[in-house]
């Protein structure tokens, strides 16, 4: 029997701090309960996918001060319409058909704080995108 709904909540972690309550809105409920739990799943995934996108774009990441690899991330995010897709995609991939009908009621808000909580995620773990080894031999 195919019990894909559970089997895929069972494997979220859990975020103590993303607490639900009676006054949420719907958007800030499906945040904590669904999209936050999913980004942390997948945060090796994204540390991933960001790494390749720096590759692809030249390796300009690794000349930036901190601030503009910041600003970096941002924009990649918010202005590179393929990449945003493949991201939101890796996010809802995750999602049980019942997320994905609740999600579909307001996905511009939802979009919205996904690329948010995808974009500090990255931002956590920017210490992790540094030059690789190979790249610093090459210069």
């Amino acid at each position: 029997m195919n019990d894909r709904p559970n089997d895929i909540k069972r494997i979220r972690p859990e975020i103590p701090s993303a607490r639900v309550h009676d006054q949420m809105s719907s958007e800030e409920r499906f945040q904590n309960e669904t999209i936050r739990p999913i980004a942390k799943l997948q945060n090796p995934l994204l540390i991933a996918i960001f790494s390749n996108y720096i590759a692809k774009h030249k390796n300009v990441f690794y000349d930036l001060s901190i601030d503009k690899r910041a600003v970096y991330i941002e924009n990649a995010i918010q202005k590179d319409m393929k990449f945003r897709n493949g991201l939101k995609g890796i996010i809802i991939g995750q999602f049980t058909v019942e997320e994905y009908l609740r999600y579909t009621e307001n996905s511009s808000a939802l979009n919205k704080r996904m690329m948010n909580i995808t974009k500090e995620r990255l931002l956590s773990n920017i210490q992790l995108f540094e030059r690789p080894m190979t790249l610093i031999k090459a210069s």
